[in-house]
């Protein structure tokens, strides 16, 4: 089984919730210290980017400095974030990552850039933010061409859908719009062509279509999913092409077709029209319902049709059964 079988019971409208704030605070803490026993924040440990590397965790105890919920340890969770951060930095200035791998939000330096401008901004160092977000933009002329990455341009971890990504996180957390238009819209306008092409040279029945590694991936993780979420957070984009939001859309509602009996979506276009064992089946956010619903959600907020607002009800259902998993984020 990947997942822990639910044995809560369902929310009722109008019931009080309890949140044991003290036993999450306890439990952080002891992670934290965990991750400090055991991580430290070194040359040898900085591979890995967001995804496993220190940044990521420089990235989470920034969140936890930032958060509010822990005050008493404000000052101890920064301090460890810019160790985690610095290791990162040196690796980065001493290894030699082909450029072209260099934009990944979660597997390249932009998760790097964007974290240590979120964190100086915290620190109030306006001078190492404007560092970090300099070198950020840099990396938009790194992933503007259709094919930059031989394995896939276009997902979230590598390609330019973390890249935008990371974009729209900086202009929240910032409070200022990192790129122009101008370079958004061509990053966009790389990834429809991209999908195109790869759509008309393997006959997709969507208009909008790509892979990773030679695998049309519909999930979060690699896939289409969160590569047209990402394009319908730019709204001055499609809305300005209407033959853009159509292949757009179009590729939304293919999600719909598919959808298995039990609210599922398969982890790749091989996988559609085959059913896996239960207990085999990708209930995770990588694969599956836990990340598909945020496109949906979107879908919803964006055309504001009920039929994806049903697709996500039925993704919350059946993550909120098989959702506790024991390996990665479901729930």
């Amino acid at each position: 089984m990947r997942y822990f079988v639910n044995t809560l019971k369902d929310f009722v409208p109008g019931s009080v919730v309890h949140v044991p704030k003290e036993v999450i605070y306890e439990r952080v803490n002891a992670v934290c210290q965990q991750i400090a026993r055991h991580q430290e924040a070194n040359f040898d440990n900085a591979d890995g980017g967001l995804y496993v590397g220190p940044a990521g965790l420089a990235c989470a105890f920034y969140r936890l400095a930032s958060s509010g919920n822990f005050q008493d340890k404000k000052s101890e969770h920064l301090a460890r974030a810019q160790e985690y951060l610095s290791a990162h930095d040196l690796y980065l200035k001493k290894s030699r990552i082909h450029r072209t791998q260099q934009a990944g939000l979660l597997l390249g330096n932009g998760g790097v850039y964007m974290t240590g401008a979120l964190l100086y901004k915290t620190l109030g160092d306006d001078a190492k933010v404007a560092d970090y977000v300099k070198m950020y933009i840099d990396l938009a002329a790194v992933c503007e061409p259709v094919r930059f990455l031989k394995c896939g341009s276009d997902e979230l971890f590598v390609g330019r859908a973390g890249y935008l990504c990371g974009v729209l996180y900086l202009n929240k957390a910032l409070g200022t719009q990192v790129i122009p238009n101008e370079t958004a819209h061509a990053l966009c306008n790389s990834m429809v062509a991209s999908g195109r092409d790869y759509s008309k040279r393997h006959r997709s029945p969507i208009p909008l279509m790509y892979a990773y590694y030679d695998t049309e991936y519909l999930g979060a993780a690699h896939g289409l999913s969160a590569i047209l979420q990402i394009l319908m957070h730019f709204p001055s984009f499609f809305k300005s092409d209407p033959s853009i939001e159509k292949d757009i859309r179009e590729s939304v509602d293919f999600f719909l077709k598919i959808e298995t009996s039990d609210g599922n979506y398969a982890p790749s276009v091989s996988e559609c029209y085959s059913k896996r064992p239960v207990d085999n089946e990708l209930v995770h956010w990588c694969h599956g319902a836990p990340g598909v619903v945020y496109l949906l959600a979107k879908a919803y907020l964006t055309w504001n049709d009920s039929k994806y607002m049903e697709a996500c009800l039925r993704c919350g259902e059946l993550t909120w059964q098989r959702g506790l998993l024991r390996k990665g984020p479901g729930i």
